[in-house]
């Protein structure tokens, strides 16, 4: 006699992970709370990698969404060797800031010069869609 194996409850429990995983997504993608500008754009394309998130909040304090300690305030210098280590390994990974719409203008651009020298071809600034707000 052949042993048949039943595959039907492997394919219930993946479809159970693939639904678990399709809510808890959206719910990865967080960082430090930030009141974003307003600006009609367009959205980026979808991209593979998950974006490296420099976050700067209305005080000018940096966050990065990079390990379990991504509610910690850091100094620019330790951003820019943090985001040119990851770029090391991954030359590809999307960069994003999230400034806060009070921040001062040159923080920004302080920020995004630090993160050329650290090897960031391009950075996205992230803006709210005016039309998402009501």
């Amino acid at each position: 006699m052949l042993a048949e194996i039943n595959v039907v409850p492997y394919i219930d429990v993946m479809l159970v992970l693939l639904v678990i995983f399709m809510v808890t997504a959206p719910m990865l993608m967080q960082g430090v709370e930030v009141n974003l500008p307003e600006a009609q754009s367009a959205p980026v394309a979808k991209q593979d990698a998950e974006p490296l998130i420099v976050s700067i909040n209305d005080r000018g304090q940096l966050f990065l969404n990079l390990g379990v300690d991504d509610k910690q305030a850091l100094e620019l210098a330790t951003i820019r060797r943090r985001v040119a280590a990851v770029l090391r390994r991954t030359p590809d990974k999307p960069v994003l800031v999230w400034g806060d719409k009070q921040v001062a203008y040159g923080d920004v651009v302080l920020l995004m010069t630090a993160l050329q020298e650290a090897g960031v071809p391009s950075v996205g600034l992230v803006t709210e869609n005016p039309a998402d707000n009501g």
